[in-house]
C-alpha cells in the first residue's frame, strides 16, 4: 500500500512539474507580455462620410449648402505608399505607440483622409449673396431659400479637403491574445490579437476650395476636433512584426475652415465617418 501511494505521489508531483514547465515556457515568451514594448504602423484606409450641412459666411455672402454629398479620393495599390517624396498623395494612416500595461497601450496618430464633394450633385442652398457686380461670382447673388443649386458646372464651389483631412490624435486601445481560439501553439511565430481603441485630436486639413469665383487658400490650419471609436484584429509574426486591420467610426466639427486668401470668409461643417483601415508595423523594447 505504501508503494501504491509513493507511486501515486510521484506521478501527481510529475504531471504537476510538466504543468509548470508549460507555463514557464509560455511566460518566457517574449509575445506574451507587452508592458514596456513601443510600435510604430503605416498603412492605408478607404472612408465614408455621412452628408453635412456646410455654412459658408464671409464679407458679402452668408448660406449654407444643406445635406452636402462627399466621397474619399483612393489611391489604390500603388508605390507612392512607400515613396518618401509621395507618400501624402495617399490615404493613408501612421501610428507610434507604447504599452503601459500588457493590455493597454497609448499611441499618436495621423489619420491622412480625404474629403471631396461630390461635384455632379443637385442641394438646396439658404442664405444670401450679396458680391460687387463686377465680382466673378455676382452671376450668383440673390437670395436663397431651400433653393435647388446644381453645382456641376463648378462656378459656384469646388471644395475638397485632400492633402488632406488629418485627423491628428491620441488613442487608447485594449490588446487581448486570441491566438489559443486559433489553436496556434507557439505565439512566438504567430499571436492572433483582438484590438479596440478611443481617440480624440484635432483637425488639420489642407482645403482646397473655389467660392464664387474667388481666389482659393490652399494651407494647412487647424480647424476643429475629431474622437473616434475602433475594432480590430492583429496578426503579429515572428515576435515583432504584425499586419493589423481595422474598422474606425468617428464624428469631425470643424467651425473654422480656411477657404479663400481673405480671412473673412470661413466655412463650418459636422459629420461623421467610417473607415477601413490595413497597417503593417513592428513592435519592439529599446
Amino acid at each position: 500500500m505504501k508503494k501504491l501511494f509513493a507511486a501515486v505521489f510521484a506521478a501527481i508531483l510529475f504531471v504537476t512539474n510538466l504543468s509548470a514547465q508549460e507555463e514557464i515556457k509560455l511566460q518566457d515568451k517574449y509575445t506574451a507580455h507587452n508592458k514596456g514594448k513601443f510600435f510604430v504602423s503605416w498603412g492605408g484606409n478607404r472612408e465614408s462620410y455621412t452628408k453635412s450641412d456646410v455654412t459658408f459666411t464671409g464679407k458679402d455672402y452668408n448660406f449654407t449648402v444643406s445635406n452636402m454629398a462627399a466621397h474619399d479620393k483612393p489611391k489604390g495599390w500603388n508605390v507612392d505608399y512607400v515613396n518618401p517624396s509621395r507618400m501624402t498623395i495617399p490615404q493613408t494612416n501612421l501610428r507610434l505607440g507604447y504599452f503601459f500595461n500588457d493590455h493597454y497601450s497609448v499611441a499618436i496618430g495621423v489619420d491622412h483622409m480625404k474629403y471631396v464633394m461630390t461635384q455632379n450633385q443637385t442641394a438646396n442652398v439658404t442664405g444670401e449673396i450679396n458680391l460687387p457686380l463686377t465680382a466673378p461670382g455676382a452671376i450668383h447673388n440673390g437670395i436663397y431659400n431651400n433653393t435647388p443649386v446644381d453645382f456641376s458646372d463648378m462656378s459656384f464651389l469646388t471644395y475638397e479637403h485632400t492633402d488632406g483631412l488629418n485627423y491628428v490624435h491620441t488613442e487608447v486601445s485594449r490588446f487581448d491574445d486570441m491566438s489559443k481560439l486559433f489553436g496556434l501553439p507557439n505565439i512566438d511565430k504567430v499571436q492572433i490579437n483582438l484590438t479596440e481603441g478611443l481617440g480624440f485630436g484635432i483637425l488639420y486639413p489642407k482645403t482646397n476650395t473655389k467660392l464664387l469665383g474667388k481666389e482659393r487658400h490652399d494651407d494647412f490650419h487647424v480647424s476643429g476636433f475629431g474622437t473616434s471609436i475602433k475594432a480590430g484584429l492583429n496578426i503579429t509574426f515572428f515576435k515583432h512584426f504584425y499586419v493589423q486591420g481595422e474598422l474606425k467610426a468617428g464624428y469631425i466639427n470643424m467651425q473654422d475652415i480656411r477657404t479663400t486668401k481673405s480671412a473673412d470668409d470661413k466655412a463650418s461643417q459636422d459629420f461623421f465617418f467610417f473607415q477601413r483601415i490595413i497597417a503593417f508595423g513592428g513592435i519592439f523594447k529599446i
